[in-house]
Order: structure tokens, then C-alpha cells, then sequence
């Protein structure tokens, strides 16, 4: 046994860092820093992330070699004087559950960019010269979200004593974004704002950064798991911030459903449009202001859509409060819509924000909002529509919509002769 053991010390002793880093990793993680070196990190300072590319190699160069001066690996911990540009991934990430340990001294501020975007916060909570910014409460809010929005302010004070080690889980599912400091819940679930652009939602990608300024902070065990398509809606599903929601669909028949039933079929737990057919199959009960929430899978070129307060016969998009757009957005055929014509949009009357859906054959799930005359749709956990019908004056095609005024009526899909799937698709009624 004692051969054995100084065999394997041996070994391990000859093996790489980054190797026994990547051992070290949780199940179902890979180590982000190897304990040597900066592989897979350049520089970057507080930079729009959509300007990048607009840099030169130059300015490039000169912000790594300012990361060379003040960031630097101290027996496998990676240290930062407080001043210089960010740590800053080489690589991209979208929905992910990065875990991590820091430890910071007095009066430093640092904080954790996603996407590029700032941050989940640290900070020096016992610092009274910042307590009116919100010190006093604690690291792990989203401190750059607008004042009084969700998750700015963490929900409880989780820092340690300085002198030691803080340990983050974060897990971000489109813009949602929750944090756990130290084993508390200090972000629960809230939507991370675009700090480079208040009216665009989060990117869908982006690099992750450390951010540091006015103190030595040190990190360390930095993991990272890029969820799955099926993680991601599982963990939207499970923690939906509205309650109330209902089954509508069973799952094996159309019961509970009305209009077209003819052109639907149910396949593999999934209502799906019968390919060549349409019309609207709707819901039996009406309702004035309600939310649904769903799964959709898109064809390549599918082309769907969700018939909002319809009365019952007729252009949903016209008769109806209105048609939001369930498309393919990246089909070749509709490179050259109107934007009023892509997905999630209010059919010719509010355009959605793009980029957010999955790829042709995955599983998307959205949430749809509808009160009086505002409707509001969340796509993979980032909200792509919040608009107000009532103020819409300018119609695609110069063609009125005399329906959007209606304050009752059923919900449903609108086919358009594609094989485009719903499925655990729940409806709740909003008082």
C-alpha cells in the first residue's frame, strides 16, 4: 500500500496543473482557470461588448500587457493588485452555472461581469462611506439593474470576514439570474438588465469577466457548466416567478381545445399542425387578461402562431387583439420580412427583439403576459415584447388591426400548414 501511494504521488506530481484542476472540476463542470496561467483569458476593460471587434490589435495588445502587470498566479490562486483591466474569458457562454471562491480585503469593489455586462457585485459591506450605494446589504445583488428593480439588491447580507474564502454559485437561463452567496440565496430568479442598452435585452452570449478596482482580490476553483437546451426550460419551468398556471393539455388528445381540431394531431406529447393544414385551434373557455406558458419546436421555416383574445372566426391577426408571430427567423424565405413579421412580434404592429430563439429542432419555452392592452412575451427566459397596443398608430401595410381593442376572447395557435409542436402548455387567469 505504501508503494502504491508514493507511486501515485509521484504521478500526480508529474501530471500537469490544468489536468488536476480539470479533475477537481463538480460533476458535469470544466475548470475555467488551470492554476498555472492565463490560458483561455486576455484582457478587457469596461467595455460595450458589441464594440469589440470595432478594436484595434494594438489597444488589444496593450490592454494584455496591462494584465501582465497587475494579474498574476500565486500558488494556484489567481491574484489582482486592484487596478488594470479585467480577467476576461476567450470564450463566449450563454446559459451556464458558473461557480467560484474570491476573497478581497477592505474598501476594495470588484464584482463578476456576464455577458460582458456589469455585475454581480463585491464589495466591502462594512464600508459606511458606501452605504447610501447599498454596501451595507451585502455582495451578489445586480447592482448595475435600475433602482428598486429585482435583484439589485441582494436579499440578504452572505460576505464573510475579510480574510477569507467566498464562495459563488450563479446560474443564468436567458436574462434570468440567480445567485447564491455562501450557501444563501441573495438573487432569486431576477432578469440581469443590459447595462450597455436599456431598451435591448441581455445578449445572448458573451464573455465572462472579473472585475476589480480599489483592492487586491483573489479567486480560485472557477468551474463553469454550459446547460442544455432540456436544463435550461427545466429550470424556467421549476422556478417561474407568476403562479397560478393550469394544465390545458393533457398530453394525449385535443380535449379542452375547440376551432380546427381537424388540422391538429397529437404526436409524441405534443400538439402539432398537421403539415399542408391551419386555422386556429383554440382554447374553449374565454379570457380577458391571462398568461400562458408553453414548449414550441419550430421546423426549419416553421411558421405558427399564437391567436391572442379571438373571437372565434376570422384573421386572428385582424379580428383578434392580436397574432404573435411562433417563426423560424433564420429561414432563408424570411430573410426580408417586415420586423412586425418575426417571432414574438405582434403582427404588424410591435416588433420583437431577435436573437433569442433556438436552433430549428430544439425545444423553446415563452411566456406570454396579457393585461388590458399590453402584452408582454419572455422567450427562453428573456423578454423580447413589452408593448402597449393602445398606442400603436403605424400598421404594417398601412392596414388597420380593428380587433386589438377587444378585451375578451379565447387564446389558441394560429397554423400556417407547418408541423410547428406545443407542448405542457399551462393558461392562469390574471384578476
Amino acid at each position: 500500500m505504501r508503494t502504491l501511494m508514493r507511486s501515485l504521488a509521484v504521478i500526480a506530481m508529474l501530471l500537469p496543473s490544468a489536468f488536476l484542476f480539470a479533475a477537481d472540476a463538480p460533476e458535469g463542470f470544466t475548470a475555467l482557470f488551470n492554476g498555472k496561467d492565463f490560458e483561455g483569458w486576455h484582457g478587457r476593460p469596461h467595455l460595450n461588448p458589441n464594440k469589440w471587434e470595432d478594436t484595434g490589435e494594438a489597444k488589444k495588445d496593450a490592454w494584455n500587457k496591462d494584465m501582465a502587470t497587475h494579474w498574476s498566479v500565486q500558488d494556484g490562486v489567481i491574484v489582482n493588485d486592484g487596478h488594470g483591466v479585467f480577467l476576461t474569458t476567450n470564450k463566449e457562454y450563454g446559459d451556464i452555472e458558473l461557480r467560484l471562491e474570491y476573497k478581497t480585503v477592505a474598501r476594495a469593489d470588484s464584482g463578476i461581469y456576464l455577458r460582458g455586462t456589469p455585475q454581480v457585485q463585491i464589495w466591502d459591506s462594512t464600508e459606511e462611506a458606501k452605504f447610501k450605494l447599498g454596501a451595507n446589504l451585502g455582495s451578489g445583488g445586480l447592482w448595475n439593474n435600475t433602482a428598486g428593480a429585482r435583484g439589485k439588491d441582494p436579499l440578504e447580507l452572505a460576505d464573510k470576514p475579510f480574510g477569507e474564502w467566498n464562495s459563488f454559485r450563479i446560474v443564468q437561463v436567458g436574462a434570468r439570474t440567480s445567485v447564491w452567496l455562501n450557501g444563501k440565496h441573495v438573487v432569486d430568479n431576477a432578469i440581469m438588465e443590459n447595462y450597455w442598452d436599456r431598451k435591448a435585452a441581455l445578449n445572448p452570449k458573451g464573455v465572462i469577466q472579473l472585475q476589480t478596482h480599489g483592492g487586491e482580490i483573489q479567486w480560485k476553483n472557477l468551474y463553469i457548466k454550459e446547460l442544455t437546451t432540456e436544463e435550461s426550460n427545466a429550470w424556467l419551468r421549476e422556478r417561474g416567478h407568476a403562479t397560478g398556471y393550469t394544465s390545458k393539455f393533457n398530453g394525449s388528445d385535443l380535449s379542452g381545445w375547440a376551432g380546427t381540431t381537424n388540422n391538429y394531431d397529437v404526436v409524441d406529447g405534443a400538439i402539432q399542425c398537421k403539415k399542408g393544414h391551419g386555422g386556429v385551434l383554440h382554447t374553449e373557455e374565454q379570457y380577458s387578461d391571462f398568461g400562458v406558458r408553453f414548449e414550441f419546436q419550430l421546423p426549419p421555416g416553421g411558421n405558427n402562431g399564437l391567436a391572442i383574445r379571438y373571437p372565434g372566426k376570422g384573421d386572428t391577426a385582424y379580428v383578434g387583439m392580436c397574432e404573435l408571430q411562433v417563426l423560424d427567423n433564420t429561414a432563408p424565405k424570411f430573410a426580408k420580412l417586415d420586423d412586425r413579421q418575426y417571432h414574438g412580434s405582434a403582427y404588424g404592429m410591435i416588433a420583437a427583439q431577435r436573437g433569442y430563439l433556438r436552433e430549428p429542432g430544439e425545444w423553446n419555452i415563452q411566456e406570454v403576459t396579457v393585461k388590458g392592452s399590453t402584452i408582454r412575451i419572455e422567450l427562453n427566459g428573456t423578454v423580447i415584447l413589452n408593448g402597449d397596443l393602445s398606442k400603436v398608430t403605424d400598421y404594417m401595410a398601412n392596414r388597420p388591426h380593428p380587433g386589438k381593442e377587444r378585451t375578451k376572447g379565447y387564446f389558441g395557435f394560429a397554423g400556417h400548414n407547418d408541423p410547428v409542436r406545443f407542448r405542457a402548455v399551462e393558461l392562469r387567469e390574471i384578476e
